[in-house]
């Protein structure tokens, strides 16, 4: 499933030149997986770094999701997944560049899934 949306948003920024994207830049809360990304707006309560380590605990992975800076390209939503006090957009997104001393670097594109907090209003 990664590989096939990464070829996808791939060619979709290649075959389509006359269309620009916009390149975001800024820390940013990454996971490796949708699935994770749904798994810690369901447990988000406020702490991101709580959510984050049981995310990595029950992947026992401790780099499934993390905090980065990078430059990305975000692709279109793939789900709204709502937690005990937040709902957030799953969004996929292009790593193209990362933040070091010396300032943004390329790196090999690489696809992340984020959640995108999401204001509701009572009505």
């Amino acid at each position: 499933m990664k590989s096939a949306l990464l070829t996808a948003i791939l060619s979709l920024l290649i075959s389509v030149s006359a269309y620009a994207y916009d390149v975001e830049t800024g820390s940013v809360m990454i996971c490796d997986t949708q699935s994770q990304v749904e798994r810690y707006a369901q447990l988000f309560n406020g702490d991101p770094q709580v959510a984050i380590a049981t995310v990595n605990g029950e992947e026992h992975d401790p780099n499934a999701c993390a905090v980065a800076d990078v430059a990305y390209v975000q692709g279109p939503e793939l789900d709204i997944v709502r937690g005990q006090s937040h709902a957030f957009r799953v969004v996929p997104i292009l790593v193209i560049a990362m933040n070091t001393p010396r300032g943004y670097r390329e790196v090999k594109p690489a696809l992340f899934f984020t959640p995108v907090e999401v204001k509701e209003f009572a009505v």
